[in-house]
């Protein structure tokens, strides 16, 4: 019996206890004290009004000292049986009874089994969703998980840290198994899930990189660290930005790629709207879409203005990509040494470090302690600081500070001190993102995004987006569109999603006009946020992979 029920029990022994008690002592004090006896019935009749204050009847009022403190005492204990204890033991225990209970099981197979609550998880089971691939997270807290199953999660109320809890989850029947729930708890969950005569995926998440190791001994398939594949993001972006190669693209097909592409300040493309700059014309590459200050805009208007803070989304093939780069770059700063400012030298800022000294770019690192890679020791939101690192003659900064308040400062800081040089922020928060952008920034990554990113293509065992790209991409059937053409579809404007190929009888078709029509049988290239995604699968009847 658990301490609620055993509480509720108590509470009804005193309320019958003390009403049997004062049912006697009325009784006997109305015969003794006032002369008029009372039958135990009628005694009880009184003291029932009593409790419930409604009133005291034909009895009323009393004479004897006696029978008024009798009755003080029971109009007393009446208040504190019904007013105060009745709140404090039988409220909580009907709320208990009526209470919403959460799943504590669930029958699904080929899902994704997640342990964890992360922001990271949140992309994940985005990216799921849009390619209609089943999860199932486990939450050991009852509120939590009846807050995720109120906003549409597949939950299993359990701990995911016993063979119970995952038995429950149905580990055997999972496609894989993801671990977000701390160093110490993923290598355990990693052990435990090994003891099930089942052979899911298991991809781990670890805070500290020192851990990867054992968290792979324990079973682990795969053990991914958020902040050094967020360094990876940014040193690809970095090296794009200032060079005038590529950098990761997407491949798509034979000879056609994806990429993002930011708008440097002192570009030509500034200033000049969609219709105006001439990419198509003078490139041949495609924008598919475009960043305009952290918010991605399908199939952009041609009236739309193009800034410093813009981020290209374009597709073709490589020539055509590398003549978009050489437009995206400032004219000033094509002939100018591309050294990189780094702010910040933990595991971030230094794994952006060595990626981007690998590609033969010079570094200048700063950062509040002095270390082995330090070259400037000072605060960043220092103006002298940025200045002691020669920040004016840099190509491009990257600001890989632990705490997103300071990152937004030494933007504003930067942008004031080299308003020409290119900026990629780290953002450990999603809802940052905006404000660096206000501050001043080029590009931002988020850590949850980018991480969330991976974890999809890992669980999925997918290679078709890289970490650092901000949008979706995926390949899905849509049967419910077989035989229009993609000007009677509309898709950009009835999902925000754009179809960039096709994928037909073993070819890849990347010339799609508006009187390109989808046959039954057709694998369609989508990119598109989570939510865009999504309407598309609605809208085609198919499923994404």
């Amino acid at each position: 019996m658990n301490r609620q029920r055993r509480r509720v029990f108590a509470y009804l022994g005193l309320v019958v206890g003390s009403m049997a008690a004062f049912t006697l002592l009325y009784s006997w004090g109305m015969a003794t004290f006032e002369g008029e006896p009372r039958t135990l019935l009628e005694s009880l009749h009184i003291v029932t009004e009593t409790f419930a204050t409604v009133g005291y009847g034909e009895d009323a009022p009393w004479h004897s000292p006696v029978m008024l403190a009798l009755m003080v005492l029971m109009q007393f204990s009446g208040v504190f049986i019904v007013f105060l204890a009745l709140p404090l033991v039988v409220a909580p225990w009907l709320e208990e009874q009526f209470a919403v209970s959460p799943p504590e099981s669930t029958n699904a197979t080929d899902h994704v089994l997640v342990c964890g609550e992360t922001e990271r998880v949140k992309h994940l089971t985005d990216g799921l969703a849009g390619r209609n691939v089943p999860y199932v997270i486990v939450e050991p807290d009852r509120e939590a998980a009846l807050e995720l199953d109120d906003d549409g999660h597949t939950v299993v109320h359990a701990d995911y840290e016993t063979g119970e809890g995952l038995r429950a989850a149905g580990v055997s029947d999972a496609r894989a198994v993801v671990l977000d729930a701390g160093d110490e708890t993923n290598a355990a969950v990693a052990l435990t899930v090994s003891e099930f005569d089942a052979d899911p995926r298991v991809v781990g998440f670890v805070e500290d990189p020192e851990h990867a190791r054992y968290v792979s001994y324990a079973g682990a398939d795969q053990v991914l660290s958020p902040r050094n594949l967020l360094g990876h993001g940014i040193a690809n972006k970095v090296t794009s930005a200032i060079t005038a190669r590529l950098g990761d693209t997407v491949e798509i097909g034979t000879d056609f790629e994806l990429v993002e592409l930011p708008i440097q300040d002192g570009s030509p493309l500034v200033g000049a709207t969609l219709s105006e700059s001439g990419i198509r014309e003078q490139t041949g590459a495609d924008i598919i879409g475009v960043w305009f200050g952290g918010q991605f805009t399908p199939n952009p208007g041609p009236d739309r203005t193009l800034t410093r803070d813009t981020v290209l989304l374009a597709a073709g093939n490589e020539s055509q990509l590398e003549a978009l780069v050489e437009h995206t770059q400032s004219r000033e700063r094509k002939h100018r040494p591309g050294r990189v400012v780094i702010v910040g030298a933990g595991e971030v800022g230094t794994t952006a470090l060595e990626r981007i000294q690998d590609a033969g770019v010079e570094c200048t690192v700063v950062d509040w302690n002095d270390g082995e890679h330090v070259d400037v020791v000072g605060d960043a939101t220092e103006e002298g600081t940025l200045e002691a690192a020669d920040l004016q003659d840099a190509s491009a900064l990257v600001v890989a500070l632990g705490s997103d308040t300071d990152g937004i400062f030494t933007t504003l800081v930067a942008r004031e001190l080299a308003p020409e040089v290119e900026v990629i922020c780290r953002a450990n928060a999603t809802q940052s993102a905006p404000r660096l952008y206000a501050a001043g920034a080029d590009y931002v990554l988020t850590l949850a995004t980018v991480s969330g990113r991976m974890l999809v293509a890992s669980v999925l065992d997918e290679n078709v987006v890289t970490a650092e790209t901000q949008i979706e991409l995926v390949r899905a059937t849509a049967p419910e569109l077989a035989g229009e053409t993609l000007a009677e579809a509309d898709i950009r404007a009835r999902t925000d999603s754009t179809i960039i190929a096709v994928e037909r009888d073993g070819e890849v078709l990347t010339d799609l006009g508006p009187t390109f029509r989808i046959e039954a049988g057709d694998t369609l290239v989508v990119a598109g946020t989570d939510d865009a995604v999504q309407r598309f699968n609605a809208l085609g009847g198919g499923e994404s992979s």
